[in-house]
């Protein structure tokens, strides 16, 4: 599912224009872009988390040329899904119904 594909699926389950669906959704993501820069935990409850891993620099080796590379640390966005969900997906698509405005 693209973000395109997420806004339509809004705009026809809540019965509301394109641009408000696009709205919607961008306020949605950027809130919890902000968050997560922020270095704050995103919790929602039976789908999952995202929290920043943080990472240590560290010397690597480029593959190609097999030269070190120095790492610096660095933040990287972790999702961890949900045990509500991780059932969901388990069971199966024919088990789940789309909850209708």
């Amino acid at each position: 599912m693209t973000k395109a594909d997420l806004i339509t699926a809004l705009e026809k389950q809540a019965n509301i224009t394109h641009k408000q669906a696009e709205t919607v959704v961008n306020i949605c993501f950027d809130s919890m872009i902000s968050a997560l820069y922020d270095d704050e935990r995103i919790e929602i409850r039976g789908f999952g988390s995202f929290a920043n891993r943080n990472y240590k620099a560290y010397e690597g080796r480029n593959p190609k040329t097999g030269k070190v590379v120095k790492v610096p640390p660095k933040k990287v966005p972790f999702f961890k899904v949900g045990k509500q969900l991780k059932e969901m997906v388990d069971e199966g698509k024919d088990k789940y119904v789309i909850r209708e405005a």
